[in-house]
């Protein structure tokens, strides 16, 4: 695996991996170098956003952090890493497991379990952290993903596995070196700028179920906005019009409440 990231045109300069640690966004952070990636086979304090607990049993999920330059003329668009992150996921589950899936604002990968019933419930299969290194030029992208967790071994009744939707024969390694690759090319993309950071702004929003949606915007002060999630704007917040009224939302955490009629279209 190793030799397959460090291999060009993968950015990737040197890979680390450990049997157990607390976190593997905080060992990047401890030692941090752009390029770098950790990744564990088991996670004693992995978190999630808005500081959730994440775990899993040892080697049955994936968690992987990387750490990627912010270069001081790309700080405007920092606010599209995480997405790009939750989309390079999302194509890895795809391309690696055949597993449709769909983003949750701003980088949560839903799947459904039963994929011939169009109307099956939405689950959580893969979430991303991003965090700024203190520096202020290096970004750390955590993410984690089930792969083999049986039910009674998923946290929550909203989560699942690849294993529960079918894809029980996937090996770990190769969702990581799938994943980190696309997020190779959608940073490359993201760096650019101009229209190849339209292309995979696009790519988002063709992506995203939040889009459409009634929405609960639980935001970092305590209040929570409802209203529609019509689109997701240029600079990767999501917008919600609620009593006539648009707002672009930065942060917060988004529960899908139902289906907005009439649709809504899938820009700000």
């Amino acid at each position: 695996m190793k030799a397959a990231l460090i291999t060009p045109p993968n950015p990737w300069q040197e890979v680390d991996v450990h049997d157990s640690l607390d976190s593997t966004n905080r060992e990047a952070l401890r030692v941090p170098r752009a390029w770098r990636v950790v990744l564990a086979d088991h996670q004693s304090a992995g978190r999630g956003r808005l500081a959730r607990q994440w775990e899993a049993p040892a080697r049955a999920s994936i968690a992987v952090s990387c750490l990627v330059p912010l270069p001081a003329h790309r700080t405007a668009d920092a606010g599209w890493l995480p997405l790009l992150s939750g989309l390079a996921m999302r194509r890895a589950l795809a391309d690696v497991a055949d597993v449709a899936g769909r983003l949750k604002w701003p980088n949560d990968v839903l799947v459904q379990e039963q994929r011939d019933e169009p109307e099956a419930t939405w689950l959580k299969i893969s979430g991303v952290l991003c965090e700024m290194e203190l520096g202020g030029g290096l970004v750390v992208i955590g993410a984690g993903a089930n792969i083999d967790q049986a039910r009674t071994e998923l946290p929550v009744e909203t989560a699942t596995s690849l294993a529960l939707c079918g894809a029980g024969n996937v090996r770990r390694e190769d969702v990581i070196v799938r994943y980190l690759s696309v997020l190779a090319d959608l940073y490359r993309a993201w760096s650019e700028g101009g229209g190849a950071l339209d292309a995979v702004r696009a790519a988002y929003r063709d992506s995203c179920l939040t889009i459409g949606l009634d929405v609960d915007v639980h935001q970092p002060d305590g209040r929570v906005t409802r209203g529609a999630a019509t689109g997701v704007d240029d600079a990767g917040r999501l917008v919600v019009r609620a009593g006539g009224l648009s707002t672009a939302h930065a942060a917060g955490d988004v529960v899908h409440v139902r289906r907005s009629q009439p649709p809504a279209g899938n820009t700000a």
